[in-house]
């Protein structure tokens, strides 16, 4: 009995090993390369057109090269999104013939099988017979010689055809990874896909609010990217030369003994960009900050981080606020025009007021910074900083109020 079982389980590893080379040579030729023709004519556009990004960059700043640039930007996004179309059609294309060739491969290996059994049967039944029983069976002394030279033959052919199979099984779960990772790729690009064609709405939203800012005039447009310039850049240096340039945990600084308080350095929003700028709040994000604190402050549950991600607040696809700056807390703009008086006054009604301050000895497009005043000390002024802290004496740090405004 025990013999019987070893016979079957030979004939059995027999049939495993050599299906499993036969898969292996069903499967080699399911990959094929690159499709050519349109990608490689969309990867050329792709470079002539990055090539041309670069040279408009290099262009005057004007409204004419901002809207070409844009358009460019534009144009080239398309053609990624097309890239990527055809890149995820290549690959379910690939995926697809692999599916079909194993389901074909599946009803052929029924047939396969059972032929390939009985060979292994016989097989093993040849190899039982004994060197008595060849003689018995055997004529002359050459066809005994062919018989062993035979029976030898098919057991070397056998042991190599082992080899053969364990290599061919390492081969066909190469191939079986190799399926897994283009499905891998197949969701990847489906993903990457998406994130462009919003890139591309976002695009087109931003060249139209630039026309709609600038009313498509040139020197509104250029007034107001001096303006911006010099703002940000005002800014920018403020951060830089009063060591607020470093990023602080969450709510390091409080909330400040009204609860209202945000720092432009705190690490939930302090990398973000604003608006369709590539400025961060960190580095330009005083104002919008000391606007966020002033709608906390009046019941409006808002952080720098939702007025950063509104790009509607700022001018084109800068981080220059629009001004009169957007309302929060259901209040409107109302500008004050720098006057400490006015601004006491204010104060004194319990409404808090933003002001520019001058850093570097000048007042330039509303200040180097602001801060949030929150109340008057003598003849003083507390204030919300969002760089330096909350609840601090206004005098402090800075002296010199350039502007001032408030929402009501």
């Amino acid at each position: 009995m025990s013999g019987l079982y070893n016979k079957h389980m030979s004939v059995f590893s027999g049939k495993k090993y050599i299906i499993s080379f036969l898969l292996f040579s069903f499967c080699a030729f399911i990959f094929v390369g690159p499709v050519l023709g349109d990608n490689t004519e969309i990867e050329n556009k792709i470079k002539e057109y990055e090539q041309k990004l670069v040279d408009i960059r290099q262009q005057k700043k004007t409204l004419s090269s901002q809207i070409q640039e844009m358009d460019t930007q534009i144009y080239l996004t398309g053609l990624t999104i097309q890239r990527s179309e055809q890149k995820i059609i290549d690959t379910q294309n690939e995926i697809e013939k692999l599916g079909s060739k194993i389901e074909n491969l599946d009803s052929s290996l029924n047939n396969l099988s059972k032929m390939l059994l009985q060979r292994i049967v016989d097989s093993y039944k040849t190899q039982q017979v004994s060197l008595f029983e060849l003689l018995l069976d055997t004529q002359t002394i050459a066809d005994l010689t062919n018989k062993i030279k035979y029976q030898k033959t098919t057991q070397n052919n056998n042991q190599r055809l082992l080899v053969q199979v364990q290599e061919a099984k390492v081969n066909y779960e190469e191939q079986k990874s190799l399926r897994e990772q283009k499905k891998i790729e197949l969701d990847q690009l489906v993903v990457s896909l998406n994130a462009q064609k919003e890139t591309l709405k976002t695009q087109q939203v931003q060249k139209e609010k630039l026309l709609a800012d600038t009313k498509n005039d040139e020197t509104t447009y250029q007034s107001l990217l001096a303006q911006a310039q010099a703002q940000l850049k005002g800014f920018s240096s403020f951060v830089q030369t009063s060591g607020g340039d470093s990023v602080i945990a969450a709510n390091a600084f409080g909330t400040g003994s009204d609860g209202a308080y945000y720092s432009q350095r705190d690490a939930r929003w302090a990398n973000q960009s604003i608006g369709y700028s590539s400025e961060s709040i960190l580095r330009v994000g005083c104002l919008l900050t000391s606007i966020a604190m002033y709608g906390k402050k009046n019941g409006d549950n808002i952080t720098p981080s939702d007025i950063a991600s509104n790009p509607s607040r700022f001018w084109a696809n800068t981080a220059y606020m629009n001004n009169p700056w957007p309302g929060v807390a259901g209040k409107s703009y109302h500008d004050m025009y720098g006057s400490r008086e006015n601004i006491r006054q204010e104060l004194d009604t319990g409404n808090y007021v933003i002001v520019g301050v001058s850093y570097s000895g000048g007042c330039y497009y509303g200040g180097d910074h602001f801060v949030l005043l929150t109340k008057k000390d003598g003849d003083d002024f507390i204030m919300h900083d969002p760089v330096y802290g909350p609840d601090l004496k206004f005098s402090s740090h800075y002296s010199t109020i350039c502007s001032a405004a408030t929402f009501k």
